[in-house]
């Protein structure tokens, strides 16, 4: 059973993301399970908190609202079913956690919609029965919220391929998702931070929480130690690994020499001539124009980035 908490009809779009603060999305459970290779649980958790920066809606973003409607209806044109818009973030009574702001309904069927669009190069993502896996969390997340029995995923791919399949529920990953959602939105109340990971989303998510230093020295618990060899020895892979690549080229540039392309087994090498770009040359206009350069120099903002073990 759910309820509905809040409209989204006539809401500005601040308004909508305040709204989601107040429980985990479907999106949000991809994250947070670790199948979401844009976000994971941290940037999810400072978000909830209110300590993110909202994302600007991107050109992706921006077309799939636009065609959600074309995929909606298409959906509808080939099953013969009736949809119907659900302008509500629904809230699981039971879990009130788990909230779910789903793009349909199908009418007089137990099940839902979600409607995407997505490259043509994430074609393999969908052939035969599969769909990409944060959308299959997600979709299971909403049935966990609704009840529902399964979820109709339609995708418009690449602009020119549309795409329909239904999600049965499953209710191992629905429990998994009650589970680990709970122990999430602990933290989330609790001031928690989730484990981080080795992703893009933890390392900006870090920059913002920690933004400044104290300069202060502190005595680092043990468990470092392990983290410090594995950062010892990842990058000592990366050299060797990187010299073993320069190594290969440099040997290949020499058998090229002069030619441009050289074949072999099926392989094609290139070493292509590009024109040198032009440049403005601070250095020598700083010595000509001491006092004018001086006059169109900004400082940057103080950021944390050298980061080092020795």
């Amino acid at each position: 059973m759910y309820k509905k908490i809040f409209n989204g009809k006539n809401a500005t779009h601040d308004e909508w993301l305040e709204a989601r603060k107040q429980g985990i999305g479907g999106s949000d459970m991809a994250a947070i399970l670790g199948f979401n290779k844009y976000r994971d649980a941290v940037s999810v958790w400072l978000d909830k908190r209110g300590e993110l920066t909202p994302v600007e809606e991107n050109e992706p973003m921006y077309w799939g609202n636009v065609l959600e409607e074309v995929v909606a209806q298409e959906f509808a044109k080939r099953t013969g079913w009736k949809v119907r818009n659900n302008n509500y973030t629904l809230q699981s009574i039971e879990h009130p956690y788990l909230l779910a702001n789903i793009d349909r309904e199908i009418v007089g069927v137990d099940a839902g919609l979600e409607c995407k669009t997505a490259n043509a190069f994430k074609r393999d993502e969908w052939e035969g029965d599969e769909v990409p896996t944060s959308y299959y969390i997600q979709c299971q997340h909403y049935m966990a919220v609704t009840g529902k029995s399964s979820w109709w995923i339609a995708c418009l791919l690449g602009g020119n391929t549309f795409i329909y399949k239904e999600i049965p529920r499953n209710e191992d990953v629905i429990e998994a998702i009650i589970r680990e959602g709970k122990v999430f939105w602990d933290m989330v109340q609790n001031g928690t931070v989730p484990a981080v990971t080795g992703s893009e989303s933890s390392s900006e998510a870090l920059k913002m929480m920690y933004n400044k230093s104290n300069e202060q020295t502190i005595e680092l618990d043990d468990v470092a130690v392990n983290y410090i060899n594995q950062y010892n020895n990842a990058k000592a892979k990366i050299k060797e690994a990187t010299d073993a690549k320069d190594e290969a080229e440099n040997i290949l540039k020499s058998l090229l020499g002069e030619n441009e392309v050289g074949t072999v087994g099926g392989f094609k090498v290139t070493w292509k001539m590009r024109k040198g770009a032009s440049r403005f040359n601070t250095k020598q206009f700083q010595a000509d124009h001491p006092e004018l350069h001086k006059q169109y120099m900004v400082k940057g903002e103080d950021t944390r980035s050298t980061f080092s073990i020795k």
